[in-house]
């Protein structure tokens, strides 16, 4: 898709839903350019840009389309308006490497964490305003939105651990093999999982991340105290990239998909996660590593890895249990909608049957059950498995094409919700005001219409998945409801179901046999024998 600036593609903008809030904005953005009273050559000048952007029709509509649907673009272009002239004029491609380039001549540099914290606020509220609207004018498809996202998120991280590097060889004795490049075989590396792995962030989303470190590698004074010193290096990773100050956050992140996160520390050793993944590794985890990357530190040392985990995600041959287990992945997603009849005022458009979980996983469980044979089904993207899947004829391209354009519209309604408000949420509104919101800022003309895209849709998905393994056997109690104890989360259904059961506390019960998957009892520590649990629970 060509990268031209946001002038140039205003013909299909949303119209504003809130006519009110696009007068307080507009009386606001007055405000904020200073027009209302000069003090200096530099806002005059800001004045003089932002009174041009007001009488030419481009930027008007536009400040009137964000305005009108977004609080929190309408706070960040009002935060900054001086960007916002900057962006309107400029290609988003062009304006988003400026701010990324900016960064990186600081690498190293920063005086102290408040210092990095402030400096990777302002960007991410930059790079986040240039993809909106690079989003909201129809500059770029999905696959450059999720990517540039992404890319800003691997920055953060990468300059968040050198940050940090350089600190504890300062402070606390670690030893650098690379002082000018503190990552470069640092022996400590950070897996993203998920999203991030496959360059498919949305708007506002977790960041998933695993942290590893070689003990051979990484090295400190006092080896007795090298765990405490990772984990400590982590934590305050954590703080940089996720505390919110006066400017704001840079990303949540997420570490609950490491290996046995109830009774595993923050971060893990190398050998103490190849032998944990090798022994105990649950196909759920399998399908999760599909799409793991090294994003930060030591990128060499982080390949090795997931290169030496090659025969756990990839088996050359899988058995009937281990199939079934793998289908029980899907079952659990489907099971959110057994009757497949979709309400869609409060729908969960990505964990709810249909939804974009479920077209996830049905590429994954393909590519579980053929990858190991077929290296080039390895894919670690959504749309990009699926088209492999067709090109080995796994997969109908009927299916694939009907899955990709399922995936692809879930995604659009998931970013403009989340633009809404900067909320990591993926359900759809339940007040008709607010779903009417929704409905303006993705274009169209009525809820009703909105209504049946996302029916047509999430059943058009369904009915795909569904055919998958529709002689498989359901994951439920008979005549209480669903099972399952397979994915990194507890399954609301199924604590439900336990409730029903009769236990009083179903989160106690849900954690005890969850325990079981992972091997903590010696009957229980093959895959086959975890396997054949999936199927006997119920």
């Amino acid at each position: 898709m060509t990268d031209s600036r946001p002038l140039d593609m205003l013909s299909n903008l949303p119209v504003p839903h809130d006519l009110e809030a696009v007068k307080v904005g507009l009386d606001r953005w007055k405000l904020a350019i200073g027009a209302n009273g000069e003090s200096s050559k530099n806002t005059s000048q800001l004045a003089d840009r932002g009174e041009a952007a007001l009488k030419e029709p481009g930027p008007r509509n536009l400040l009137e389309a964000v305005f009108g649907n977004s609080a929190y673009l309408s706070e960040s272009i009002i935060r900054e308006p001086g960007f916002f002239c900057d962006l309107i004029y400029e290609t988003p491609r062009k304006v988003v490497n400026t701010l990324i380039d900016d960064l990186l001549r600081q690498r190293g540099s920063f005086p102290s964490d408040r210092d990095l914290m402030r400096a990777l606020r302002i960007a991410k509220r930059r790079v986040s305003l240039t993809i909106a609207i690079a989003d909201i004018c129809n500059i770029w498809d999905l696959d450059q939105i999720t990517w540039q996202l992404s890319r800003f998120a691997d920055l953060s991280l990468s300059m968040t651990l050198a940050h940090l590097l350089i600190v504890s060889s300062k402070q606390e004795g670690l030893k650098l093999r690379n002082e000018t490049q503190p990552e470069k075989d640092s022996g400590l590396v950070i897996i993203g999982m998920g999203k991030l792995g496959a360059f498919e962030l949305n708007y506002s989303s977790d960041i998933d991340l695993i942290i590893l470190y070689d003990t051979e590698k990484f090295s400190v004074n006092f080896s007795d105290k090298l765990q405490n010193q990772v984990i400590r290096i982590s934590q305050n990773l954590i703080k940089i990239i996720s505390e919110r100050t006066a400017d704001g956050y840079v990303f949540r992140t997420d570490f609950r998909l490491r290996p046995d996160p109830s009774s595993t520390p923050i971060a893990l050793s190398l050998v103490a996660a190849e032998t944990y993944y090798e022994s105990l590794g649950q196909n759920w985890e399998r399908a999760a590593m599909i799409k793991a990357r090294p994003v930060a530190g030591d990128l060499e040392c982080g390949a090795e890895f997931l290169e030496n985990l090659t025969p756990f995600i990839w088996r050359k041959s899988l058995d009937f249990a281990a199939i079934q287990d793998i289908q029980s992945i899907m079952r659990q997603i489907q099971g959110k909608n057994p009757g497949g009849s979709f309400g869609v005022e409060g729908y969960n458009i990505k964990l709810g049957g249909g939804g974009i979980r479920e077209i996830e996983f049905f590429a994954q469980t393909l590519q579980l059950i053929w990858g190991g044979r077929e290296p080039k089904l390895r894919s670690t993207r959504t749309v990009e498995a699926l088209q492999d899947l067709v090109a080995f004829r796994y997969c109908s391209k009927e299916t694939a094409d009907d899955l990709i354009n399922s995936y692809g519209f879930f995604r659009l309604v998931e970013h403009r919700l989340q633009m809404i408000n900067d909320q990591q949420t993926h359900t759809l509104p339940v007040e008709p005001k607010d779903f009417s919101r929704l409905a303006t800022f993705l274009g169209y003309g009525s809820s009703e219409q909105f209504k049946e895209d996302v029916k047509h849709y999430l059943e058009l998905t369904h009915k795909h998945s569904s055919q998958l393994f529709a002689n498989s056997r359901s994951l439920t109690v008979e005549g209480k409801g669903n099972f399952s104890f397979t994915g990194g989360d507890s399954d609301p259904a199924t604590l439900k179901t336990i409730g029903v059961m009769g236990f009083q506390d179903p989160i106690r019960v849900d954690a005890m046999v969850r325990g079981w998957h992972h091997g903590r009892y010696r009957a229980l520590r093959s895959n086959r024998a975890r396997e054949i649990l999936t199927e006997l629970l119920p």
